[in-house]
């Protein structure tokens, strides 16, 4: 074996071990680049609750932990939460590097909401459960809480336009005719699209005068 062939191998013997040194602190240093958004509510409202980051919709405030958490380049970051119903919360935050913010969220009933004198009832099974629901372009909530055994949505009787919305999915949309006292169901899974198939409402949503019960 050749001393060019020997040194050769050294060095890769190296240069491996070092390489997987240096790798924990890589990461560590890129995740110092990012600041994180912790939120909390009192209560049920407030944690069911969709939340919003820079006109962006990322999901239910109970849900933004964990593998969900918020993280963001460091600067100013406009957060908003919304709840049918109720005013919107909104609140800037400056993300530092490799800090955590905190953003304790309070809704306020909205002086003109008020609930269907007749209604129908409407029931989601929405899969993914996190995904938007707008009624007439209104946010309404999340799936998770407008379905399930226990859960549905009192809505005035009438034509409506449903869409459910997340990112990475494609909109689903569709329209309901309802009578009084009728009880109906939308069923559907969400199927995975880009980004950029976001429709207009999960980045600017608008607010839904009617309370819904659920």
């Amino acid at each position: 074996m050749s001393a060019y062939t020997k040194c050769k191998r050294l060095l890769i013997y190296v240069a491996i071990p070092l390489a997987l040194f240096c790798i924990p602190g890589l990461v560590s240093g890129q995740n110092q680049v990012m600041g994180q958004v912790d939120f909390q509510g009192a209560t049920k409202l407030e944690k069911s609750s969709g939340v919003w980051i820079d006109g962006q919709y990322v999901g239910y405030l109970k849900e933004l932990k964990g593998s969900k958490k918020i993280l963001l380049l460091p600067g100013e970051h406009e957060v908003s939460v919304r709840q049918s119903g109720y005013n919107d919360f909104s609140q800037k935050v400056i993300v530092e590097p490799g800090q955590t913010q905190l953003v304790r969220v309070t809704m306020q009933k909205a002086s003109g909401a008020t609930a269907p004198k007749v209604s129908a009832t409407l029931k989601m099974n929405i899969e993914p459960s996190r995904a938007a629901v707008f009624i007439d372009d209104g946010f309404l909530g999340h799936a998770g809480e407008l379905g399930g055994t226990f859960h549905s949505m009192a809505i005035s009787p009438g034509k409506h336009r449903i869409k459910v919305e997340l990112p990475g999915y494609r909109t689903f949309e569709t329209e309901v005719n309802l009578l009084a006292g009728q009880k109906s169901e939308i069923k559907t899974e969400l199927v995975k699209g880009s980004i950029e198939q976001a429709g207009p409402l999960i980045k600017e949503p608008q607010n839904v005068n009617d309370t819904p019960s659920h």
